[in-house]
């Protein structure tokens, strides 16, 4: 299948939250394996921004955006219709540019898209979902993040990240296990999780092109 290029210089048109919504139920009805949910998505495409470059300018954008619908199928056709794919298409690259552009002009406003959960009669941010998409953009070249893993700053960040997307699994009675199983602590978790990736994105940005 031939998608589209990542384009920097589009428009940049971010999707309301009926869009979003109506991107999620158009996921989760397809019936293949592997379907990120919105959530999912969002933390994939924020990876991919904090990636190597020539990631998204280079590469062929098969080769990493049917990942977001579980991947092309035998006969290349996951969805009920080519309509269908080519929304889907559009709102993942649409999205991908808002989260471009407004790390690039005003990080600090930068949110994820964390799932909102309820527990003790009190509402909590839990970024299980986002952190497992974020993992997925990592595996498609996990040597190139190997030095960030290895870092005093970012690696905390990025352990954050592989226990709450489920990469790394903590030892029965640890602290870790128990912060796992508090909605509160994985809230606060999820908090530690934006700021390693304004961290990130600093270090990127400080970067020459190409640069770990």
């Amino acid at each position: 299948m031939t998608y589209p290029q990542f384009d920097r210089a589009s428009n940049n048109s971010p999707l309301t939250d009926d869009e979003l919504q109506a991107f999620d139920e158009l996921l989760q009805a397809l019936t293949t394996d592997g379907a990120m949910n919105v959530e999912g998505v969002d933390g994939y495409l924020t990876a991919m921004l904090l990636a190597p470059p020539e990631w998204l300018d280079q590469w062929p954008s098969a080769d990493w955006l049917p990942l977001i619908w579980g991947g092309d199928g035998p006969d290349g056709q996951p969805f009920a219709s080519n309509r269908q794919r080519k929304r889907a298409t559009l709102f993942s690259l649409r999205h991908l540019q808002s989260i471009a552009c407004v790390l690039r002009d005003q990080p600090r406003l930068w949110e994820p898209l964390f799932s909102i959960v309820e527990a003790n009669g009190e509402e909590w941010i839990d970024a299980q979902d986002w952190c497992t998409g974020f993992l997925q953009a990592i595996d498609l070249q996990p040597d190139a993040w190997r030095a960030w893993q290895a870092d005093a700053e970012l690696g905390p960040a990025l352990h954050t990240i592989a226990l709450l997307g489920g990469d790394a699994e903590p030892a029965p009675g640890t602290d870790e296990a128990a912060a796992l199983a508090d909605p509160a602590e994985r809230d606060a978790l999820a908090r530690e999780v934006v700021e390693g990736v304004l961290a990130m994105h600093a270090r990127r940005t400080a970067a020459p092109s190409g640069a770990a």
